[in-house]
């Protein structure tokens, strides 16, 4: 099972448990759910807190509820652990992700689609010049919309009704002038709506102390990486890379990252894992193409494919921030 498939799998069990009368029959089975990566110290490797939505419906504590839902989940296939910790968060543990599962069966193609619906500016030119809104305002809810439509073609303006969004300092005057617009929204967008963004030398930065260009980077590098690849006269095909576990962990957690960036007005979420994805793929760019005499192999167009994936899902990310994402760099 991919971590994508993990919502699913909840609301399932969730209307399974009330058909069979598990739980009772007044709980509305949600939607979709929120599944999000364990934080460090945590156990397992996802976790979501679903139990309480459905408790007070249920008519009795979450803890409960996770409790009936574990033993269903357990018998999940792909699933290896379920575990109840707290009052009743639901943590998971599954198999590492291989290639082919997060390139072959949709991932990457569920995420260009997300992406493509997504990335269009969402504000009408009249929201965005807006005068009542300030600069930063329309930067973070813009990119809300975006993130928010990623899940659904129905979000609005009023989807916003209640996000405060902190202002830049007066003290850093005009970012836009200074930073450029892109490098400012990042910065904006870096850092939850409710704190004032900072803004320093790093972000007008061509190296590895800035995490905006190791992004921006990373894709341009993907886009070389084929291109090259192209040269030897060999292109990518999907396969197995046994010496990439962070880099596909982070493909396998994107869509789960912008479900909770989404529900939770969020961008910063984002902002962080397209800079675990970049950094993954920056360490391992070095093993994509063969070196001095050796010869593409099956091996090589695995990791191009690998490589590839990881620049398309930096392009819709950076799509979703309002950013362009440069092919060279």
């Amino acid at each position: 099972m991919n971590p994508a498939d993990l919502p699913r799998a909840v609301v399932r069990a969730v209307r399974c448990a009330v058909a069979d009368g598990e739980l009772a029959a007044t709980v509305v089975v949600p939607e979709r759910v929120v599944v999000e990566r364990t934080r460090p110290g945590g156990v397992g490797d996802y976790a979501t807190p679903v139990a309480f939505q459905v408790a007070k419906r249920a008519g009795c504590a979450p803890h409960a509820v996770a409790q009936v839902l574990a033993r269903r989940l357990a018998q999940e296939p792909g699933i290896d652990d379920v575990e109840v910790t707290g009052p009743g968060f639901l943590c998971f543990v599954l198999p590492a992700p291989t290639a082919p599962d997060v390139i072959s069966r949709g991932i990457i193609d569920d995420i260009v689609i997300r992406d493509a619906r997504g990335g269009a500016a969402f504000l009408s030119p009249a929201d965005a010049a807006d005068t009542s809104l300030g600069l930063r305002e329309r930067v973070v809810r813009d990119c809300v919309l975006r993130l928010l439509r990623t899940q659904s073609d129905r979000a609005a303006r009023g989807d916003l009704d209640g996000l405060a969004v902190a202002a830049v300092a007066e003290r850093d005057g005009d970012v836009l002038a200074r930073y450029g617009r892109e490098a400012a929204s990042w910065a904006m967008l870096a850092v939850p709506a409710r704190e004032t963004p900072t803004f320093g030398a790093a972000l007008l930065l061509q190296g590895e102390a800035s995490e905006f260009f190791r992004v921006r980077y990373a894709h341009a590098r993907a886009r070389t990486l084929v291109r090259n690849a192209g040269q030897l006269r060999f292109g990518p095909d999907a396969g197995d890379v046994d010496d990439a576990p962070e880099l596909l962990r982070a493909l396998a957690d994107h869509p789960l990252v912008l479900e909770a960036a989404a529900h939770h007005r969020a961008p910063e979420r984002l902002v962080r894992q397209l800079v675990e994805l970049a950094d993954a793929l920056l360490d391992f760019q070095y093993r994509v193409l063969p070196k001095g005499d050796e010869k593409p192999s099956a091996a090589h167009r695995a990791r191009l494919a690998l490589a590839e994936a990881a620049g398309t899902v930096l392009a819709g990310g950076l799509a979703l921030l309002g950013i362009d994402a440069p092919t060279r760099l």
